[in-house]
């Protein structure tokens, strides 16, 4: 049986396991029927901040892409994961989008953090960092409570 500060931990990060990973179990499962225009256009932009992606083919790329955020869904969803491994698994992508927002021209307005208009969709991973963080977070303090 779960000790009452378990319970009221696991009542706290259900709203942010349940929605963030319903969101990625959806990127992953559209990312799964990508067509080719699609996979190259995702494996071009990843590219274009991280160079070593160019020598992957686009459609291997496109599913990896999808697997990766299907195991993360997984992670997220599956109540029995820890709090700390699925908030790790999403810092660990939050880092890389926000580096493709950081570091592609055309993101953020000029000498600022601020996001363009094509900015946003990266931008917004933020929030998925601060989620990742709060799990981990919650995760360890939990653990140290045991």
């Amino acid at each position: 049986m779960l000790s009452a500060s378990a319970r009221r931990s696991a009542a706290r990060q259900f709203p942010l396991r349940l929605t963030t990973g319903a969101f990625f179990l959806n990127s992953g499962i559209s990312k799964l029927r990508a067509d080719e225009a699609t996979a190259e256009g995702l494996q071009q932009f990843a590219a274009m901040t991280y160079p070593f992606l160019k020598k992957q083919d686009a459609e291997k790329f496109a599913r990896l892409l999808s697997v990766g955020e299907l195991a993360i869904a997984a992670t997220l969803l599956v109540p029995v994961v820890p709090a700390a491994v699925a908030g790790a698994a999403l810092t660990a992508f939050s880092v890389a989008t926000l580096g493709l927002y950081l570091r592609t021209p055309g993101m953020r307005e000029e000498g600022s953090l601020r996001p363009t208009e094509q900015g946003i969709a990266l931008a917004k991973d933020v929030w998925l960092l601060g989620i990742g963080v709060a799990l981990v977070a919650d995760g360890v303090t939990e653990h140290e409570h045991r």
